[in-house]
């Protein structure tokens, strides 16, 4: 009996680990060739992976929710080769990053070794391709309702509490036609009590901790103010894994931040001589392409290991979008070619890609220059994170009304905080400040 170790592969994103979802099959059961095995959870999808062969599923790393490293086995076969199998050779064609790394479980049996005359090296297998024709997203359990990201992403939209919804899909499985119904006649949705179940029932599995929520109190029973321990005595509520979209922040700003030099400079942007409302971003935008054009140094990437910095002719702005799943930061391409009205468009079509999350990979990277506009929430300054090769990064704050002296006297003029957080090996403060000075006057300009 031929046996086959399948690792896990490159899931087309150049990440280290994805996150088990769940299993279509059970150790001992039969699979078809190229039928779903595992649904995993990367950066950004939830992406079915089918089986590399035909026969006996024998192992299979992990269960829902635990991290495998890319190249690390996922699963092992004994191949029934009375059954259709792919020819040696033909694959799809996509290699993603050569040899596996040597994973742990192979280190652990060695005597398994002799026996498994067949090892995945990390190459994208079976029908799957490496794009989004054949991505699929899968309903997962979240607070006991079961529903794909897109269809919690559009009752989010639509203002629909996706807990009331009743599910008519498969399994329990909340389908976009029961929210988009909900959304339209409210009549359909269950009673809040009955929705809120789930949350009674985990109430109802920590007993204690909800004793002592109930117990709390400022005064004692005496009437007198009560002392509390400092949080690190007793500290309440569990770790929390980081998963998808926040591990692949949490890892991309760590690396950030090893690697770049940042320094900040503040300024104001005013806003007095503005002519009727405008489009905020699309005139940071506009702001951001002058200063380029200005002082290209700024719109630039930089290898710190080679010591080599590329300026581009082009500006490709990354947009930070902030979602309940983690930062996306998605590229408004061509940024210096589009008018007011082709970049709200082309942000509206990102922000929609990134919520329902069917972005491409290849929208996610490769800007030049990146732009966070949390003035949008709250907050005046920042030092946002330059994620290299970027160079500069523009910040802008929460708009107000200042009192400005002016010739003769003060004035109220409506102003828009701004940082420039750049990398010091990559441009100078001279240059930094000159790029803020353009992106301050193209700001300035009544329309």
């Amino acid at each position: 009996m031929t046996k086959k170790t399948f690792n896990l592969p490159d899931l087309g994103e150049g990440l280290p680990d994805a996150t088990i979802v769940e299993w279509y099959v059970k150790e001992g059961d039969v699979i078809k060739l190229d039928d779903n095995l595992v649904s995993m959870e990367t950066a950004k999808a939830v992406v079915d992976v089918p089986s590399p062969v035909s026969g006996k599923v024998v192992k299979l790393s992990g269960a829902a929710g635990d991290i495998i490293v890319t190249g690390h086995m996922l699963a092992e076969f004994e191949m029934d080769m009375s059954m259709p199998q792919r020819a040696e050779g033909q694959d799809t064609g996509h290699h993603h990053g050569g040899a596996a790394p040597e994973a742990p479980a192979a280190k652990a049996a060695p005597e398994a070794a002799p026996a498994v005359e067949k090892s995945d090296a990390g190459t994208v297998v079976g029908a799957m391709q490496v794009g989004d024709a054949v991505r699929a997203e899968a309903a997962v359990a979240v607070g006991g309702v079961k529903a794909v990201p897109a269809v919690r992403a559009t009752a989010r939209k639509l203002g629909v509490d996706i807990t009331r919804v009743r599910a008519s899909g498969p399994d329990g499985v909340v389908t976009m036609q029961d929210v988009k119904n909900a959304a339209t006649d409210a009549s359909l949705l269950m009673p809040a009590g009955q929705a809120a179940a789930p949350a009674a029932s985990r109430a109802t599995a920590m007993p204690a901790a909800h004793a002592d929520t109930q117990a709390r109190s400022t005064l004692s029973q005496s009437g007198k103010p009560m002392r509390t321990q400092p949080p690190t005595v007793t500290a309440t509520g569990q770790p929390e894994q980081l998963k998808g979209v926040r591990r692949n922040m949490a890892r991309v700003m760590a690396d950030a931040h090893a690697q770049v030099v940042p320094t900040t400079l503040v300024d104001d942007a005013d806003l007095h001589q503005w002519i009727g409302k405008q489009d905020i971003t699309a005139r940071l935008v506009r702001a951001i392409v002058a200063a380029c054009k200005d002082v290209p140094a700024l719109n630039a990437w930089f290898d710190g290991n080679a010591l080599t910095r590329t300026l581009h002719p082009h500006v490709d702005i990354g947009i930070a979008v902030d979602t309940d799943d983690g930062l996306f930061v998605p590229a408004l391409r061509n940024a210096d070619m589009l008018d007011a009205h082709g970049v709200r468009a082309a942000i509206k079509r990102l922000r929609t890609q990134v919520e329902d999350r069917s972005i491409p990979s290849s929208e996610l990277s490769g800007y030049t220059i990146s732009l966070s506009n949390f003035g949008m929430f709250a907050g005046r300054y920042a030092t946002p994170v330059v994620v290299p090769p970027c160079v500069a990064i523009i910040g802008a704050g929460k708009l107000c009304h200042d009192v400005v002296a002016v010739m003769g006297g003060i004035e109220v003029h409506r102003r828009m905080p701004i940082s420039l957080t750049f990398d010091h090996r990559a441009c100078t403060g001279g240059e930094a400040a000159r790029f803020l000075k353009a992106l301050l006057d193209d700001l300035g300009r009544p329309n």
